[in-house]
């Protein structure tokens, strides 16, 4: 008899805790950052999955700005040496990205099952169409104003 599932209704949390978007029982990953190839739990296939450069863009936005506000601050403050940046703001913001990795390639993971995200398509027939009813359109536009 199969198990019935419940998805995700809060993607980021789930994401963020590493567990799978459709049962929340099983792994998302396989180690720090590589996703498993599916859940253990559940046997969803996690190869939907396409996060890209997302979760660095993100680790990078959120991390610029309080390093950034760091930096600015010891530096007016202390006055300090090249080297002191070197060895507390570049560590502390690689560090910060880092950690950051994994919560946010979960979420966005999670979201993409969540919202049925898939690779964009031109739906050809559509576009067709809707230029044929605003041709008409202003055909009957132009007929009627004559």
């Amino acid at each position: 008899m199969p198990e019935h599932f419940t998805p995700t209704t809060n993607p980021a949390l789930t994401g963020i805790k590493g567990r799978c978007p459709r049962c929340q029982r099983g792994h998302l990953f396989q180690g720090l950052l590589k996703l498993a190839p599916r859940c253990e739990a559940c046997g969803l296939d996690y190869s939907f999955a396409d996060p890209a450069d997302g979760p660095a863009f993100f680790a990078m936005s959120i991390v610029a700005v309080p390093a950034l506000a760091f930096a600015l601050w010891l530096q007016f403050t202390y006055e300090p040496r090249l080297w002191v940046h070197l060895v507390t703001t570049v560590p502390l913001t690689l560090l910060a990205s880092l950690l950051l990795l994994r919560p946010l390639k979960g979420w966005l993971v999670c979201a993409q099952y969540f919202h049925k995200a898939e690779e964009g398509s031109i739906d050809r027939e559509w576009h067709k169409k809707a230029a044929e009813e605003a041709a008409n359109k202003r055909a009957n536009d132009q007929t009627s104003g004559e």
